[in-house]
């Protein structure tokens, strides 16, 4: 069961389409924005912990099988974002660009 989306399963994740599941992570990367600029790291983490969640989610859909590897790599590196004490919000806007970028649609958001 999941910590924080608590009524979300796996069933329910994967009937989402692709550019759904990649706008809700980034909503994700959005709140944290906002909070880095505010410079509450609490808050930061607390949404990566819930963009960690949603991620894993996506990685266990199998409609994702073709970019698997690319989705655990950007795991990684959100990873090690994730645990540096001095945040850069530039760095994390990379990580989000890269998020949108995994599908045509979202690919065309603005941040």
């Amino acid at each position: 069961m999941n910590k924080f989306h608590k009524n979300l399963t796996l069933e329910k994740w994967k009937k989402f389409p692709k550019e759904t599941q990649i706008l809700n992570i980034a909503a994700e990367f959005s709140r944290a924005k906002h909070w880095l600029e505010e410079k509450d790291n609490k808050e930061v983490l607390n949404c990566l912990n819930r963009s960690f969640e949603l991620i894993d989610l996506t990685i266990n859909d199998s409609k994702w099988k073709k970019s698997l590897k690319e989705l655990l790599r950007f795991r990684e590196v959100l990873a090690e974002f994730y645990i540096k004490k001095d945040k850069k919000l530039d760095e994390l806007v990379k990580l989000f660009r890269t998020l949108l970028n995994f599908n045509k649609f979202s690919s065309q958001v603005k941040i």
